[in-house]
């Protein structure tokens, strides 16, 4: 079902949040020369650790989604401010239109709708009110999911795997975080895997889904 996608859109509340959650896929997609155009909403200026420049997120994300395949063309980065996302809904819903009335997607990730976190929570609402007769698929950010229903599996290839792992660890200013660890990737897509009854998989709750 994945072969009848080719334009595919990743709604990120913040960078290094598609890596995280769809990393592995995003590498699968980009092999079948699937276009995936990734856009992040908060950079987190607010929150990078002193010592390093206010805008390394920018820099990390831009190196993280190249790891992946993603041209840079294909990447938006914008600067809303960390944790105040619910402040600029109306804006970033807008943003989101004009995305829409530029280019045809067929394919939308967004948070989990069970996503706990506040910036989370508006990006996936507002992804689900722009692309409400679109495909859509939520994916798992397990820390911030009090819930998740794993309706979809996508099988993975190791080098899939790899490939998400090569490119979180591109964000050096986020520190040893443990769901940034090659431990806690790979411990994931094979759990996630033994569901689906293959090696490694990445699972999404299905939001909406066309036919």
């Amino acid at each position: 079902m994945l072969n009848d996608f080719s334009n595919v859109l990743v709604l990120a509340p913040h960078t290094d949040d598609g890596e995280l959650g769809l990393g592995g896929t995003i590498h699968l997609l980009r092999s079948q020369g699937k276009k995936v155009t990734y856009v992040a909403f908060s950079t987190a200026e607010q929150s990078v650790p002193e010592g390093f420049p206010k805008d390394i997120l920018k820099v990390e994300v831009e190196k993280a989604t190249s790891v992946l395949g993603i041209e840079p063309e294909n990447l938006i980065v914008f600067g809303y401010e960390v944790r105040k996302l619910s402040y600029v809904r109306q804006e970033i819903l807008e943003e989101l239109i004009r995305l829409k009335r530029k280019e045809h997607f067929d394919l939308i990730f967004i948070p989990s709708l069970h996503d706990i976190h506040q910036d989370h929570t508006t990006i996936a609402q507002e992804g689900l009110r722009a692309f409400k007769n679109t495909t859509i698929l939520g994916y798992e950010l397990i820390w911030n999911n009090l819930t998740f229903n794993t309706q979809c599996f996508v099988k993975l290839r190791e080098v899939d795997v790899e490939a998400k792992i090569n490119a979180l660890m591109e964000y050096c200013s986020q520190g040893k975080r443990d769901y940034l660890s090659k431990e806690f990737v790979y411990s994931l897509a094979i759990s996630r895997g033994v569901q689906a009854g293959v090696g490694y998989a990445e699972a999404f709750e299905v939001v909406r889904l066309f036919l």
